[in-house]
């Protein structure tokens, strides 16, 4: 309050001073310009002065007021037009993550022809066409963003080629990727999406041939890379043994694939297993118990030992002689308990058999053990304990089976 009594004083001290400065001399002031002549006092031109300087201030106010107003109501005004961008990439995104395929579309679209960097908003709106089925709108789409950012050639391919690959054109994807990865050789993503590819194609001599690369350029963890490298060459003996599964043709193919591996690679218990499995199928089950007897003297797996009582060998009774060695080591593997009662099924020894059997499913209930005992106990009379048998055997095959309600029958 003091403030403001000391404001009104010293205005009324200084309208005071002014009007004695008036008041004494009035001062005088003369512009004369060829015919032009303006006379007055120096009060009087000071104040006209003021005057003008306020009406040029005030008009300047006045339009930039309108500049600006003009800009928020104005819906075609550049400060409304990033907003709406702006809006439709919010909407865009968030339609795009919840699958309103169609919302998303348009509004990334606008969005990516609106922005100086359209590459995630064209790849987006191109996604959203794909996955409602519009190929032709999707491919449109990224051609546009290629024209937009021509540096972005690899990114908008490998969506491309992902694109082609969930609409089911693994051909065109194949091409797709084949083309990127001769231009861009050690790039790890076009790597890893040929790697999928492959395999989505059942194409395992492909990823066998891509193998180095992934290894060299580290495209893969290592645990991850062994686990594909003997998956891959577990299904290319697949492939090669059923090549001509009728004649010798599948068997010497095999054998060619078998060979075609590492000294190191045929000793790993994964694709000894697929190498014997093979061979069994073909009907070559003395050569099968060979590779399953030395793979289990070099080095004892379940997996082996389980698979080694579907085969028959030259000896079965030296077969059922050497498995018994090995469950002194083991006496608690349930496959092995399992291999013995098959090859004491094999010898004719019933009594022996039955026990193994029983012995295996107090390890471990499971459908194999099951069915051999269920098969033997009908063989031997016991049709009772038979039948319980194949029961359980059955609902450990999918225990989902016994959780699905039954039929209702219709009353007629």
């Amino acid at each position: 309050m003091k403030r403001l009594y000391v404001i009104v004083f010293l205005a009324i001290a200084a309208a005071a001073a002014l009007g004695l400065a008036i008041a004494e001399h009035s001062g005088y002031v003369l512009i004369a310009y060829k015919s032009f002549r303006y006379e007055s006092s120096l009060w009087a031109t000071l104040a006209l002065i003021a005057v003008l300087w306020l009406v040029f201030w005030g008009i300047k106010a006045l339009i930039e007021l309108v500049t600006t107003s003009g800009g928020v109501v104005n819906p075609w005004s550049r400060r409304n037009r990033s907003r709406r961008i702006q809006v439709a990439i919010e909407h865009g995104q968030l339609d795009l993550a919840e699958g309103r395929w169609a919302s998303a579309q348009r509004h990334l679209h606008r969005a990516a022809e609106a922005e100086r960097q359209p590459l995630l908003y064209y790849l987006g709106a191109a996604r959203a066409a794909n996955e409602q089925g519009r190929y032709e709108e999707s491919d449109n789409l990224l051609e546009r963003a290629l024209e937009r950012q021509p540096q972005a050639e690899l990114a908008i391919a490998l969506n491309h080629a992902q694109l082609q690959t969930d609409r089911g054109d693994t051909e065109g994807a194949l091409v797709t990727l084949q083309a990127m990865h001769e231009r861009h050789p050690h790039n790890a993503q076009t790597l890893r999406q040929l790697q999928r590819l492959h395999q989505q194609r059942g194409d395992w001599s492909a990823v066998i041939r891509l193998l180095p690369e992934l290894r060299k350029d580290k495209v893969l963890p290592a645990a991850e890379l062994a686990e594909l490298e003997r998956r891959a060459w577990g299904e290319n003996l697949s492939l090669a043994a059923h090549k001509d599964v009728e004649g010798a043709l599948g068997l010497q193919a095999l054998d060619r694939a078998w060979q075609q591996l590492t000294s190191a690679q045929r000793q790993e218990p994964q694709l000894v297993l697929a190498y014997a499995e093979q061979l069994r199928q073909l009907g070559a089950q003395v050569q099968a118990e060979e590779v399953l007897r030395t793979a289990l003297k070099r080095n004892y797996d379940s997996h082996l030992a389980r698979l080694y009582g579907l085969v028959r060998g030259s000896d079965p009774a030296r077969q059922l002689q050497l498995a018994e060695g090995w469950l002194k080591d083991h006496p608690t593997d349930p496959g092995l308990l399992l291999t013995l009662g098959r090859l004491c099924l094999q010898s004719s020894l019933w009594g022996k058999a039955r026990d193994y059997l029983e012995s295996s499913l107090r390890v471990q209930r499971n459908p194999e053990a099951c069915a051999e005992l269920a098969r033997l106990l009908a063989q031997m009379g016991d049709t009772e304990r038979s039948n319980q048998l194949f029961q359980e055997g059955l609902g450990l095959l999918d225990e989902r089976l016994l959780a699905a309600p039954l039929p209702v029958l219709a009353r007629v």
